[in-house]
């Protein structure tokens, strides 16, 4: 792993240890087998330990990884035949958002997510997963066209938010996010929302409302994000940390609010470590919830949504 997180660092020592054991191992014609077993089971205990004590802002910077897989990682190992479909029709394609259909089971699927980039150009080419309105424009169009042609949905969620520049403004950013918000809640076909790293406030609700909701054990989804958060009530990004636990944004707490349906188990030492493993994972609990949603009637389907959404929140009164 050429990235990793400070907390991570044990971790990636011990494996660098594995590897030389192999190698020097394989040199030697063999004989340390048990030295490189005793080695293994010393890292999966190190892994329980490290990922079973993660404070809620290691768990921001996991949902952040680098390495961790974006959209385009898990169509690769989950859907085939995949065809991605491009623009809004009436202003551009953007990248930060991709869009398309492909086979999994043997089911065709509409799939839409963010995909952040990792080497500059790319990050740059992505603008780091942060859509412009004409970004949500074209996943409402793919996804109506879903419910056209009777294809249940997807959507992969990896964002910071919505892309906060004049031009996305000039474009209206704010009512194609809440224009997607109404306008998905009618769509007639069962609809999976997975958060799959960051789900950053408008950014990701956009493509987030649907019939079932899930988050990877390491994702986050919030409002905001903590910087900003910190910014505005501590006036000072370095409460970051205490910023992160007060918003609740992990999928524990966020299952205790009744704001996500389940949570989706990642590889020993999450999603980044293992990206064929964790699109397993994803693709059982898709499979999962098309299996409980397909014979439920449009209307029905539609009523349960709105449902679902209106209970969500909660208050007391002083």
């Amino acid at each position: 792993m050429d990235k990793y997180l400070e907390f991570e660092k044990p971790i990636i020592e011990l494996q660098g240890k594995i590897e030389e054991l192999k190698s020097y191992n394989e040199d030697k014609g063999g004989g340390l087998e048990r030295e490189i077993g005793k080695l293994k089971e010393r890292l999966v205990k190190v892994q329980e330990e490290i990922f079973s004590n993660l404070n809620p802002w290691e768990k921001v910077e996991l949902a952040r990884h680098p390495s961790r897989p974006y959209t385009l990682d898990y169509v690769k190992y989950l859907f085939k035949d995949w065809l991605e479909l491009h623009g809004d029709r009436r202003f551009a394609d953007d990248k930060a958002l991709v869009s398309g259909i492909g086979r999994l089971k043997d089911i065709s699927f509409v799939v839409v997510g963010h995909q952040r980039g990792r080497k500059v150009d790319e990050k740059i080419k992505r603008n780091f997963g942060m859509a412009h309105p004409e970004g949500y424009r074209k996943a409402l169009r793919v996804m109506k066209l879903g419910g056209k042609f009777g294809l249940p949905i997807v959507t992969l969620i990896d964002s910071s938010g919505a892309y906060p520049g004049i031009g996305a403004e000039e474009r209206g950013v704010a009512h194609a996010i809440a224009e997607n918000m109404k306008e998905i809640t009618m769509i007639p076909v069962p609809i999976i929302v997975i958060i799959t790293g960051e789900g950053g406030s408008g950014g990701a609700i956009a493509i987030a409302i649907g019939d079932r909701i899930y988050m990877q054990k390491y994702a986050i989804y919030s409002v905001i994000s903590p910087e900003g958060c910190a910014s505005i009530l501590w006036r000072d990004q370095k409460y970051k940390k205490e910023a992160a636990g007060a918003l609740k944004l992990t999928p524990v707490d966020l299952k205790n609010l009744n704001i996500i349906d389940g949570i989706i188990s990642e590889p020993p030492g999450g999603a980044h470590s293992n990206h064929e493993e964790a699109s397993r994972l994803i693709g059982e609990a898709i499979m999962k919830a098309y299996n409980e949603l397909k014979d439920i009637p449009p209307p029905e389907l539609i009523e349960k949504r709105i449902e679902k959404f209106s209970r969500m929140g909660a208050f007391k009164e002083l």
